[in-house]
This record gives C-alpha cells, sequence and structure tokens, in this order.
C-alpha cells in the first residue's frame, strides 16, 4: 500500500497539468477538477495514515524508490520517498487544510475570470510541498523547496495587473533565492562529507562529523528555512505577499510554504544534535522572530498584514523549540500543526470579511460586524481564543509545551517566549476589536453581509479543529508518535512547576487581551491611520516593519544598484571600449593607407618612377661615399 506513496504527489500535480494546459472550455469546472484532485489526495493520505497506525512503531518508516534520477561517477540520486510518522502528520495538514482552501476559494474566486489558472497553481503549490516532505533525499527536498518557491511567486503575483501584486512576487522570488543558496551549498557540502544526500544516511552520519562541518551544515539549512519560512534576518517578504488572493495567504502561512523552514530543521535533526552552535542559532533567530512578527502585528492596520506578522511570530516559536533539540522537535511539530488549523481559520475568516466589505482590508474602516456576518464572527473568535492561548483550545496546549521548553533551557528564552504570549493576547484582541466590535465605521456604499456557504462551511471545520487540536497532547500522543524519528523527549527540569509556568503564561495573556480591550474596545477608534509623527516610535517601527525594507534597501538594494551601473558603465566604456578601440584605430590605420591606392594608373607609373629616382639617388650617395 506504501507503495503507492508517490500518488499523493502525482494526483495534484496531473491536476495542475490539465488545469494549465486544457483550453477556454475547462474553465466553468476547472474549480472542481483542482479541488477533486487536493481531496483524492487528502482521502489517499488518511488511508495511509490509518495503515501506519496499525503497525508497530519500529516499523512504521516506508520508503519508495521510483527511478534513479541521477547517476555520475559515486553521485547516485534515487527519485525516492518516505512516508513515516512525520511526513505522514504533514500530509493530513497540508492536503487536509489545502482542500478546504480550495473549496472556500471556489466561492472566493467565483469571479474571476483566471480562475481555472489559480487553481492549477494551487494543485501545483500542493504538489510541490507533498514533494519536499516526502522526500527520501536532500536534493529530491530541494526539487520540492524550489517547486514551492515557483508555486507562491506565481501566486503572490496572481493579479500581476497591479504592479504592488507583481512587484511583492518578485520580492518574494528573490530573497527565497538567498535561503535557497544555503540549502544548495549544504547540499553540496554533505556530498564532500558523506558521500551521500539520503536524508536517513546523512543524519546517521551527522554526529561522527567534525564539529564545524556539523555547524557549517546547520547553519546553511537555517538560512535556507529563514527564507522559507520568513524568519530574521529573510523575513522581508512575507507582509507583501499579501498582494495574493487571501486563499493563497491562508496556503502560505497555514499548510505550506513557511511551515518548509520549521520541517526542515527537524527533519535535519541528527545535524542539529551533532552542533549546539548550530542549535543556539536556530533559538536567537526564532526568539528574535517571534518578538518582531508580534511587535508588527500590533501596528498593522491591513488586517492581512496583520495575520503576516503574527504568522512570523508564530513560526519563531516553532523555530525556537526546534532549536532545543530533542526537548523541542515534537513541540514544534505540534505547534505547527494547531497553528495550521487556527491561522488557515483566521486568514480564511479576513477573506470573509473583506468579502463582505468590498475587499477593504483596513481594519479602521470596519467595526461593528459580528452582528453582519455572525458566522465569520463565531469561527473568527474560536481562532482567536486558539492563537492566544486560551484553554482548553488548540494553540493553549502547543505553545504552553514551547514555553516550558524555553524555561527549561534558559530563563531569558523563557522569559522572552512569555512576553510574545502577551503580546500575542494584544495584537489580536486589537483585531477582534477594531473588526467586530467598537463603532461602526464603514462607508454609507458599503454593505457588510455573511459570506456564501462554500466560504463558511471550511471556517467551521477549521475553527472546530482550531478548539480541538489539543487533543493531539491527550496521553502524551504526539511526542510518543514521534519519537521513533526525532528521538524521545527527555525529562525537563523547570525553575518552577510545569503548572506554575501555564498559569504565568494564561496571566500573561489576560493582560495582553485587558490591554487590547482598554485600548481598543472601550476608545474610540480613528477611521483612518494617524500620521507617523502622531504616534510612539515603537507604533512606527511596527507600521515600517521595524525598517526592515530600509535597511535592506541601504544594504543590499542602493549599493547593488550603484554597482550595477558601474559594471555597465565599466562594460561599455572600459571592456567594450578597449575593444572596439582598437578596431576603431585599426580602421583609421587602414583608411590612412587606403589614401594613396587611387586607381589611376599613372599615379601608379608616378610613383614607381619616383620610387626607381630614389633608388638611384641612394645607390649614388652611397657610391660617392
Amino acid at each position: 500500500m506504501f507503495d503507492l506513496q508517490w500518488l499523493l504527489i502525482a494526483i495534484p500535480l496531473a491536476g495542475a497539468a490539465l488545469l494549465l494546459t486544457w483550453g477556454k472550455e475547462a474553465d466553468g469546472f476547472g474549480h472542481l477538477i483542482g479541488t477533486f484532485a487536493s481531496a483524492a489526495s487528502f482521502v489517499l493520505g488518511v488511508v495511509l495514515f490509518v495503515r501506519l497506525l496499525g503497525e508497530d512503531a519500529a516499523h512504521r518508516s516506508h520508503s519508495t524508490d521510483l527511478f534513479t534520477w541521477i547517476q555520475a561517477g559515486r553521485f547516485h540520486v534515487e527519485m525516492s520517498f518516505t512516508y513515516d510518522q512525520l511526513s505522514g502528520l504533514f500530509v493530513l495538514l497540508i492536503t487536509g487544510v489545502g482542500t478546504l482552501i480550495h473549496i472556500y476559494s471556489i466561492g472566493y474566486m467565483a469571479n474571476d475570470a483566471r480562475r481555472r489558472r489559480f487553481f492549477g497553481f494551487l494543485n501545483l503549490f500542493i504538489a510541490a510541498m507533498l514533494t519536499l516532505v516526502l522526500a527520501a533525499d536532500y536534493l529530491v527536498m530541494f526539487l520540492g523547496w524550489e517547486g514551492v518557491g515557483l508555486a507562491s511567486y506565481l501566486l503572490i503575483g496572481f493579479w500581476q495587473h497591479k504592479e504592488s501584486a507583481a512587484a511583492a512576487a518578485k520580492k518574494a522570488f528573490v530573497v527565497n533565492r538567498v535561503g535557497d543558496l544555503g540549502m544548495a551549498l549544504a547540499i553540496m557540502l554533505m556530498f564532500a562529507q558523506f558521500g551521500t544526500t539520503a536524508v536517513g544516511a546523512v543524519n546517521a552520519a551527522a554526529p561522527g562529523a567534525a564539529k564545524g562541518v556539523a555547524t557549517a551544515l546547520g547553519l546553511l539549512l537555517l538560512l535556507g528555512a529563514c527564507g522559507k519560512s520568513a524568519q530574521v534576518p529573510l523575513q522581508s517578504w512575507l507582509l507583501d505577499a499579501m498582494e495574493g488572493p487571501t486563499p493563497v495567504s491562508a496556503l502560505i502561512h497555514a499548510a505550506t510554504m513557511v511551515t518548509a523552514g520549521v520541517y526542515l530543521v527537524v527533519r535535519s535533526h541528527g545535524i542539529f544534535d551533532a552542533s549546539e552552535t548550530a542549535r543556539n542559532a536556530v533559538i536567537v533567530v526564532g526568539l528574535v522572530t517571534l518578538l518582531a512578527g508580534a511587535w508588527i502585528g500590533c501596528a498593522k492596520d491591513d488586517i492581512k498584514k496583520s495575520l503576516a506578522g503574527s504568522t512570523m511570530s508564530q513560526i519563531g516559536y516553532m523555530m525556537l523549540a526546534a532549536g532545543l533539540g530533542p526537548a523541542g522537535y515534537a513541540f514544534a511539530i505540534f505547534h505547527l500543526i494547531t497553528h495550521g488549523f487556527f491561522k488557515a481559520n483566521l486568514f480564511l475568516g479576513a477573506g470573509s470579511v473583506m468579502h463582505g466589505m468590498d475587499d477593504d482590508v483596513n481594519m479602521r474602516h470596519y467595526g461593528a460586524l459580528r452582528k453582519a456576518m455572525p458566522y465569520t464572527f463565531a469561527t473568527f473568535a474560536l481562532g482567536y481564543l486558539a492563537i492566544i492561548g486560551v484553554p482548553p483550545f488548540a494553540g493553549f496546549w502547543s505553545k504552553d509545551k514551547i514555553i516550558e521548553g524555553a524555561f527549561d533551557h534558559n530563563i531569558w528564552v523563557g522569559l522572552g517566549t512569555l512576553l510574545g504570549a502577551g503580546v500575542t493576547a494584544f495584537y489580536m484582541t486589537r483585531m477582534m476589536m477594531m473588526t467586530y466590535f467598537s463603532e461602526k465605521r464603514w462607508q454609507d456604499d458599503v454593505h457588510p453581509h455573511e459570506s456564501p456557504k462554500v466560504m463558511t462551511v471550511p471556517l467551521m471545520v477549521l475553527a472546530a479543529a482550531s478548539a480541538l487540536g489539543g487533543l493531539l497532547l491527550l496521553g502524551n500522543w504526539i511526542p510518543d508518535w514521534l519519537s521513533p524519528v526525532v528521538g524521545k523527549v527527555p525529562e525537563e527540569d523547570l525553575p518552577i512547576s510545569a503548572l506554575s509556568i501555564s498559569l504565568l503564561a494564561l496571566l500573561v495573556v489576560v493582560i495582553g487581551v485587558a490591554a487590547g480591550y482598554l485600548l481598543y474596545g472601550r476608545r474610540p477608534v480613528a477611521a483612518e491611520t494617524p500620521a507617523d509623527s502622531s504616534v510612539s516610535v515603537f507604533a512606527r517601527a511596527g507600521r515600517h516593519e521595524l525598517y526592515g525594507n530600509e535597511l535592506n534597501d541601504a544594504v543590499v538594494v542602493r549599493p547593488t544598484r550603484h554597482l550595477t551601473r558601474f559594471l555597465v558603465w565599466f562594460d561599455g566604456k572600459g571592456v567594450d571600449g578597449l575593444v572596439t578601440g582598437i578596431a576603431d584605430r585599426l580602421g583609421d590605420t587602414s583608411q590612412l593607407l587606403r589614401q594613396p591606392q587611387t586607381g589611376y594608373v599613372r599615379s601608379y607609373a608616378l610613383m614607381m618612377f619616383g620610387g626607381a629616382a630614389l633608388v638611384l639617388l641612394a645607390l649614388l650617395v652611397v657610391t660617392l661615399a
């Protein structure tokens, strides 16, 4: 049965091929083909997962070799896939949430003339991400890695008639190439050191590698992870990516692209276990990003960009947990799954609000929408309770385990995760107050209304998962399930009890909720965004995304532009000038030499006579001398 795992990829890939090559006659039903392809892959994923559940824990890894992809000397790469406890969870998340997003998109993109192509790109995205997580070789993983980058480029820039969307797609593509360079160099180093790029073989050999090699591999893989998962310093593309249709935002943030970096670190656990330096780097990146993303989320009035800052922050939690090693790998994946539920719910909920508000994304133009959009409000509220970590909702269980692990590692890291939890509660309460409560602020020509059932039913399913996702921790199931892949979670040595940490985290969340309510629930909300000069320096920095774009412009863009202009000048005046200058001088010389060649016989006779006279004169002079 597990030999059929390649069909998980082949089905959505075939759907993408059909939708992108079929003519306009498929426009009327192309969305159904795309949705069916994703759903069929999900059903197969469920069947395989159930089969895996019934097997002995020590024999739950199944590899399939399709064919030899590369054979050059001792460099051998099989097109092979592995379905195990880790990849099985990702398959369910990608195809399950992905299918709900496909269904939602049927309504959201109903009036788009290029809907068939949109669904083709969605299928391509699903197929590429499945290739990434099922790959048994890092080079095959890189194939999916680049496929995800291509699909994101196509979807972020789907409305390419908008200059901002085209620019956002290019920005995402270029920034990710920086991270991809790290991934590519890591694969080269693996082959140079271990003679293979197979995932299992590299993880097995990593503990025996020199510390410097393990650290270099870990840091290069971290660079790749930062690009895909929008972690500092390669986070600048994520908020601009909101220019794509909202279902794209949900797919990127919940089930596919930004989770790839976390998967890469966890799947490469053997490398990171062999280098404490690399693990510490992952922790630092995760901690900085979770605080930076939360800060940005507090300052944005664009509902999608505020949620994008939230994604940065939540992925930061996952990266931090992955940096904790065996103590955090399982909980990084646990939070990744629960985040997939509530973040897809929140993004699709934001799309539902936009649908009812004539595509306006500014929360300052909302207010009091809970009555006009009751289903959207109810499902969004469940996602809100999950992300801020209110028990018994999903985020409480997964985030609290990361906070516990952080305190076990270092009290300052633990305090950083607590601060992030409080800020998360603040910006999400701000979003709830500005959107569904406070006073009505929309224009007279805007008529908020509930979305159709094809959009609200996926919201209900995701809301239920947001509420119940914490059950994965029941009986310590998810750590035990993943332990054969990433190792057993060691006993914690906490400075205070786990219960005390949970109560402290809940107290911090309550403080964040109270602050958000007092500032945005009890006070009037301005209908227009205040000028930068009238807000605090902290709010101004958040609005400008902590000046990340300005920093990139000063450090990378402008120097590169000046360098390019110099190289163009040097090429034109220097290299080309040298070549064309020599040619011009030769041409001038030939022109001078051509002047005596008149074509007149009398002139040539005169020259011959003159030449003979000069020769005779010279001989005479020599003789007399």
